[in-house]
């Protein structure tokens, strides 16, 4: 009697297991399905609204809202709702956030010709360079005074340094951060590039700026590429180009980041705790977030198949594919954003942060002024 007990007791726990993991993958399928609806409605609005106001005194502003804007203002909304509705938690392993940002990146490789780059971008590349080595070394100092701890400074300031998000999610493959370090550090971009997006074209006006240093200015300065876009369109085309530059010449640096982290966190971060386990290849490897080497590979293919005379409207379609998965990304960060989130992290992030942004808007306004002052736009 007691074996049969005992069986019968495992058989009813594991039919309850199999009806947790069922239910765990209908709700994780149900998120992903609420993500590509919001995604959906989000080009949906792109496209109609600049219509709806057409011959209003809105028609200018309809026209400037990209869909960044419109992304994350339904998962902000969705994110009300489901959390109304005591769904959001439930549902969120389905909002996939990362993999949306990786697989949009990998994509965002295919447009990046690093030829162009390096032969025609000159002041790109040395601000890319000067701006990431000054907003970050003050981020991860700033960090240091105030005692954060070291995986997310690490976070803080390549986000805040290179392009947002994505830049956050690379240096915690990197560190091995906490996912709840990379919520803090995502929340955190989000909410200080939503401003940005509308502030820097307005500024950029006021200040006079060319559209080659306005330009200059946005990609240098706004955290997120898909923000740089929806802001430079607002300041005009030829400042549109000029921030793409900039902004795609700090991505192509995100790699670089990535192994100076893996190389400092293995030999000397965490050797403080472990002094005899000295890192290996293996290890490098397992930190090093592999969709970089995806996004290296693709802008090396792209560039080759166009100069070796493919097709554009090919590019053009992955170009169009990468904003869906932009948009999907952007929902899904408004859907996981989270207040309590940063108040847990306390002041300290946020005011490193906001002092790290101060830091970044004057350092890319000066290297903008300096290094485009003369440049000509064509």
């Amino acid at each position: 009697m007691t074996e049969q007990a005992t069986e019968e007791e495992y058989a009813g726990e594991e039919r309850r297991d199999n009806r947790t993991s069922s239910a765990g993958i209908g709700y994780a399928v149900a998120g992903v399905l609420v993500v590509l609806a919001l995604g959906a409605l989000t080009r949906f609005f792109e496209a109609q609204v600049p219509q709806w106001a057409d011959g209003t005194p809105f028609e200018r502003v309809a026209k400037s809202i990209e869909f960044p804007v419109y992304a994350i203002a339904f998962g902000l909304l969705g994110n009300a709702v489901l959390s109304r509705l005591a769904l959001r938690d439930a549902l969120s392993a389905g909002f996939r956030t990362e993999f949306f940002i990786k697989t949009g990146l990998v994509l965002l490789g295919a447009s990046i010709n690093l030829k162009l780059l390096v032969t025609a971008a000159g002041p790109a590349i040395i601000q890319a360079l000067l701006l990431i080595s000054i907003v970050f070394g003050f981020t991860w100092w700033l960090g240091g005074r105030l005692g954060l701890e070291d995986k997310l400074r690490a976070l803080l300031a390549s986000a805040v340094s290179i392009c947002g998000v994505s830049a956050a999610i690379a240096a915690a493959g990197a560190v091995q951060a906490k996912r709840e370090q990379l919520a803090y550090a995502a929340s955190l971009v989000i909410a200080f590039a939503l401003p940005s997006i509308f502030l820097l074209p307005w500024l950029a006006g006021e200040f006079g700026l060319s559209d080659a240093v306005a330009g200059a200015w946005i990609g240098g300065n706004i955290d997120t590429t898909a923000a740089v876009a929806a802001s430079g369109a607002i300041a005009g085309e030829d400042a549109l180009q000029i921030a793409t530059i900039v902004k795609t010449t700090q991505n192509a640096l995100i790699g670089i980041v990535a192994i100076a982290l893996t190389a400092y966190f293995a030999l000397k971060v965490e050797r403080r705790s472990a002094e005899d386990a000295r890192p290996t290849l293996g290890q490098f490897w397992e930190r090093f977030p592999k969709f970089v080497l995806g996004f290296i590979a693709a802008s090396v293919i792209g560039t080759l198949y166009l100069q070796w005379g493919g097709d554009k409207a090919a590019i053009t379609t992955v170009n169009d594919l990468r904003t869906w998965f932009l948009i999907f990304a952007f929902v899904a960060i408004g859907l996981e954003f989270s207040l309590k989130g940063l108040r847990e992290a306390g002041w300290r992030p946020v005011a490193v942060f906001a002092s790290a942004t101060v830091v970044n808007i004057v350092v890319a306004l000066g290297l903008a002024l300096v290094l485009f002052g003369n440049f000509e736009v064509g």
